[in-house]
């Protein structure tokens, strides 16, 4: 998989960026920010039908106006592609396509199973409490290590 901080379209140092954590029945969002390094998860979209869920992103990004948008690509962890990536791939186009903006596919090998550690390290031992948050803090997660190799590339 390609180095997410080398490989990434020119962002500019300043601005927000929405992480996402794609799956077939639900979208994690996150949101971050390139000055302060620092990600956040922010929602989960559910639903397998595209035209909500790219009605849901447009809102997201006329609330947020994001400078770039950052997409978990899933690997197996040989590197080998997963059952996911290509479908995680064609979403990263499309959100090119339909938004204009630049997005970057970042490698989320492991990013649920360490969604999933946090939450219970956290404290929430309930799985349906979790089930609902997982991939929004599956995307944070994913937006961090962008951001994080992003931090390390500038410096």
């Amino acid at each position: 998989m390609p180095d997410p901080a080398r490989d990434a379209p020119a962002l500019p140092a300043r601005g927000t960026l929405l992480g996402f954590d794609f799956g077939l029945a639900r979208v994690g969002v996150a949101v971050g920010e390139l000055e302060t390094g620092h990600a956040n998860a922010l929602l989960t979209l559910a639903g397998e039908a595209s035209a909500p869920r790219f009605a849901a992103i447009e809102k997201l990004l006329a609330e947020w106006r994001p400078a770039g948008l950052v997409v978990g690509v899933p690997r197996h962890l040989d590197g080998t592609p997963h059952e996911l990536t290509a479908r995680c791939r064609r979403f990263a186009n499309q959100l090119r396509g339909r938004f204009g903006l630049p997005v970057v596919e970042c490698d989320e090998r492991l990013s649920s199973a360490a969604a999933e550690a946090a939450l219970v390290d956290g404290g929430q031992r309930d799985w349906r409490a979790r089930k609902e948050v997982l991939d929004a803090v599956a995307a944070q997660i994913i937006l961090q290590h962008f951001l994080d190799h992003n931090r390390h590339a500038k410096s």
